[in-house]
């Protein structure tokens, strides 16, 4: 499997990139490597690798002048800015343990959060200090700098680098500890995708830093190839300026696609800025149609497979147009296997546990370093990765048989007048039942009556029925006029009260 990623890259670029298992390394690596390139920029400030590298230099010193310890935990309350990107690698360079705090948090949220975490420092936007007062901790600008620098810290592939919440679409919000080793593991799957990845590439942070994905993928992969990362302090205000930074490759989760496909139409592709050829899609299923939609602008759409507790990157799909609905092959160093249909992971990617929750993390972690991940999966006879549902979404039948609503929902998804959909359990006459919600793409019915828009999806689900067996089948469809709850990541909330 190794060589499907191997063979990606141009073997004089393969040559040049290699797994490094600690923050610290790769922070010295890229100065070493990178040098005069940009690596980061606002519009108003561009920084060199070199530059960058000598500013979280600054930055450890600042924060080793407050006393702290190794293995300490400093919080990020930023938006997505330089200052959150080279404090979070200031923080786990310096043998310190990172959590960024979603921008979004209330006041109440950020000093609990601080507070459940025993968090030591807590490195704030100016314009969230308001928020923070009452913090157990010291609290400082995330601005801030010392005059000179400090070496990165002598850190283990082991020791705890980041803390991320993680929580799915269901359940309450964990703190996932990744250590170095998962966190780089991630970041070094990142740079497989077909064609050259060194240099040149220009690419958003759109996600928000807060999120596996956003940081990995959407930051720390950049970095990797020596590309050049632009700040989304403000989405909508960047995604305005597509046509000035001209993105070469995004990474984005659905919804987020969903919404640049439909300005490209509105106001054609010359919005997107003229040069993006590939969005990395993830955090959630990327629907075929909108697969099919970039690929008529010139861009690919790839997809792939994740979670936080796996270093965010399991599997990459670059061969969407002739497997659409995979999540693509496993990375390399990487095991995978499928018990009683839930998909099963070991390796370095592989998270140390849930702080402060020693019996959940008893139940995804086995003594023997398998992580027992909740999804249902399966693979097909070329080693591809399909994602079949998750377990705890199971609805159990009248007859004891569990049906994965998810694996309802995928053939829906084939339609591209669909938007999205949520199969559930529900009543019937006062019977058990399954049910489906389903939030039409509008612009497909132009000029045709609600009337008509609920017609054509009766007819899609009596078409989609007569293909699964009868105690599959949905006996309730309800069309929204109104988007669904989503959660941060922009999918379906599986709870929707």
């Amino acid at each position: 499997m190794s060589n499907y990623f191997y063979d990606m890259l141009p073997a004089e670029e393969m040559a040049q990139l290699h797994y490094i298992p600690t923050v610290s390394g790769f922070v010295e690596w890229i100065e070493g490597k990178w040098g005069d390139r940009p690596a980061i920029s606002d519009l108003t400030n561009t920084y060199t690798y070199s530059e960058m590298c000598a500013r979280i230099a600054r930055r450890r010193a600042f924060l080793g002048s407050l006393g702290l310890q190794k293995g300490d935990k400093v919080a990020i309350f930023e938006r997505n800015s330089i200052d959150a990107l080279e404090m979070f690698l200031a923080v786990t360079s310096a043998g310190y343990v990172a959590i960024m705090l979603p921008s979004q948090l209330p006041a109440q949220a950020v000093v609990g959060s601080c507070m459940k975490f025993g968090v030591k420092a807590l490195a704030v936007r100016d314009e969230f200090k308001g928020m923070v007062e009452g913090a157990p901790c010291k609290v400082v600008p995330s601005s801030s700098m010392a005059e000179e620098g400090t070496p990165v810290a002598e850190v283990s592939k082991d020791d705890p680098a980041a803390i991320f919440f993680t929580g799915g679409t269901t359940g309450a919000p964990k703190g996932a500890i990744l250590p170095h080793r998962s966190l780089m593991r991630g970041s070094f799957n990142g740079i497989f995708a077909p064609g050259s990845q060194i240099g040149g590439d220009r690419y958003i942070g759109l996600l928000p830093l807060s999120h596996v994905f956003g940081l990995i993928r959407g930051m720390m992969s950049v970095l990797f190839t020596g590309a050049e990362w632009f700040a989304a302090e403000d989405m909508k205000a960047t995604i305005s300026k597509l046509p000035v930074i001209k993105p070469t490759k995004l990474v984005l989760v659905p919804g987020l696609c969903e919404i640049l496909c439909g300005l490209a139409k509105m106001y054609g592709p010359g919005f997107l800025g003229g040069e993006l050829k590939m969005i990395i899609g993830g955090a959630a299923n990327v629907p075929p149609r909108l697969i099919e939609e970039f690929d008529k602008l010139g861009i690919s759409l790839l997809a792939g497979y994740g979670m936080t507790e796996g270093g965010n990157l399991t599997s990459g799909n670059s061969d969407v147009k002739t497997r659409p609905t995979s999540v693509g092959k496993i990375y390399p160093e990487q095991e995978v296997k499928i018990v009683d249909g839930e998909i099963w992971m070991k390796g370095d990617n592989v998270f140390l546990g849930y702080y402060g929750n020693p019996e959940a993390t008893a139940e995804v972690l086995a003594d023997d370093g398998w992580l027992k991940t909740g999804d249902l999966g399966h693979f097909d006879e070329d080693g591809y990765l399909y994602i079949d549902g998750r377990i705890k979404n199971l609805i159990i039948l009248s007859n004891g048989e569990n049906v994965s609503p998810e694996s309802i929902e995928e053939p829906f998804y084939k339609c591209n007048a669909l938007k999205d959909c949520l199969v559930v359990e529900d009543t019937l006459n006062g019977e058990p039942c399954i049910a489906i919600q389903i939030l039409p793409q509008m612009p497909a019915f132009e000029g045709k009556s609600w009337e008509e828009v609920e017609a054509f999806f009766n007819k899609l689900v009596a078409d989609i029925n007569a293909t699964l067996p009868s105690t599959h089948r949905i006996s309730k469809v309800t069309v929204r006029k109104e988007d669904f709850k989503r959660t941060g990541s922009l999918k379906v909330s599986r709870n929707q009260n």
